[in-house]
């Protein structure tokens, strides 16, 4: 991976109070979250089945976030949580009102909106992970935080897979920019975005 792929603010000390305030409707959204990261994945699998490299990393992304949402189910059946019928995620979907239109381009912003997405959950998981007071959460949100990061990276190294690893930089940085007023332009709630 060449140049810089950092997200372009923090989130803020009212984020995580209230998620740790709200923990059981975070756990909620949090699983959410991950099935459709399994979702989107297979979703690439399906639309570019004509890139190899790609489909073998996405099938394996897939699993990876599959068995996340096994794992925040659990959590959740231990806190007598259930699931709740799917509902718009409207952080994902202020980011996915700047993709832009053209093949080439249109899969581009799909990895590199993926991967500010992905950064943002290690982030946040890393945050929740520090300052969650039960000690198996914790290890959980840290292992959590490690994978996310991992993804955040991997988007990007499909993206210098198929694109020259300049118009990846600038292009990350658009992106790392429209994420930042996005977040800032959304309340806060008690949810991973």
């Amino acid at each position: 991976m060449t140049g810089d792929y950092s997200l372009k603010s923090a989130s803020s000390l009212a984020w995580l109070t209230t998620v740790l305030d709200n923990f059981d409707e975070f756990l909620v959204d949090h699983a959410a979250n991950e099935r459709k990261a399994s979702s989107m994945a297979l979703s690439l699998v399906a639309h570019y089945p004509d890139r190899p490299q790609l489909i073998n990393a996405m099938i394996d992304l897939a699993l990876e976030e599959l068995n996340h949402f096994r794992q925040v189910v659990r959590v959740m059946n231990k806190r007598a949580l259930v699931l709740v019928p799917d509902r718009k995620d409207a952080y994902v979907n202020h980011l996915r009102s700047h993709m832009r239109d053209g093949s080439d381009k249109y899969f581009l912003d799909r990895l590199l909106s993926a991967s500010v997405i992905e950064a943002r959950g290690a982030e946040r998981f890393a945050l929740i992970a520090d300052k969650v007071e039960d000690t198996d959460l914790q290890s959980f949100y840290a292992a959590l935080a490690r994978s996310e990061a991992s993804h955040h990276h991997l988007f990007v190294e499909l993206a210098e897979v198929y694109f020259d690893s300049n118009e990846v930089t600038t292009r990350f940085e658009e992106w790392a920019d429209i994420e930042k007023q996005v977040l800032e332009d959304l309340p806060v709630h008690a949810r991973l975005h």
